[in-house]
């Protein structure tokens, strides 16, 4: 009888892309549940405010992880066409899927990060990037969608000697379902950040606010964090965690 071959250092160890949201605060505790070493590496590339950035690494600070802010300004002029980017640019309010939101895309971004993330683990001997794709950013972007994130995979398999798995474990899930799971491992999402804005309190406009409260709204539970305005979610709040995306 052949027994099981135990975990490896690599099986072990997992390099967390944490932008300081929701999402990826979610898939970080995640992570450390798993009992898994984490390593989580933030980017700025220049993006309208550092409001999240700040946040990650404080909470990285408060957990003893481990926490790399990586410094890609540098390619700030290959996707400054985006909103998000842009400080010039108008910032569009309204929820996800409509038109004017496509604003926010920043060209290739996920990729550029995966890549990114992937040499890291690479470097550190670690198996496993956890990324927290979500079925709610498929309308809008692109680089989110199963699709893009199977063939990432795939050549993440076979980039350099040491294969990487891409771990995505919410890319089918609503938003309302990533925050019925971390409610239910009672997590602070005082201490996250999805604004688009970086303002002392969130605007409570943008899609990126309309999505976080609506799904609180599914959850029949109240965002911890303080905005300067909230929208009435109720008609949004429609889709329950457990619905399809």
């Amino acid at each position: 009888m052949t027994l099981p071959a135990s975990p490896t250092a690599a099986d072990r160890t997992t390099v967390v892309i944490y932008s300081g949201g929701m999402d990826s605060y979610t898939v970080l505790h995640r992570a450390l549940r798993e009992g898994l070493d984490v390593h989580a590496l933030s980017f700025d590339y220049g993006q309208r405010h550092a409001r999240e950035l700040e946040v990650a690494e404080r909470v990285c600070r408060e957990l003893g992880v481990p926490h790399q802010v990586v410094d890609i300004r540098a390619i700030h002029g290959l996707i400054d066409g985006s909103a998000l980017t842009d400080a010039g640019r108008e910032l569009p309010e309204g929820d996800y899927g409509e038109e004017n939101l496509t604003a926010t895309v920043v060209p290739n971004r996920n990729m550029i990060l995966l890549a990114l993330a992937i040499a890291k683990a690479v470097n550190i001997g670690a198996g496993r990037v956890d990324y927290g794709a979500h079925g709610g950013d498929h309308v809008l972007y692109p680089d989110c969608r199963p699709e893009f994130v199977e063939r990432m995979n795939a050549v993440a398999g076979i980039a350099n000697f040491d294969p990487v798995m891409i771990h995505a474990p919410y890319l089918r899930a609503s938003k309302a379902e990533i925050l019925a799971d971390g409610l239910a491992m009672g997590l602070d999402y005082g201490q996250t950040w999805t604004c688009y804005r970086g303002g002392r309190l969130a605007c409570g406009r943008c899609g990126s606010c309309r999505e976080r409260l609506a799904a609180f709204a599914a959850n029949g539970a109240t965002d911890p964090l303080g905005y300067s305005q909230r929208p009435d979610t109720a008609a949004d709040a429609s889709q329950k965690p457990g619905q399809e995306a």
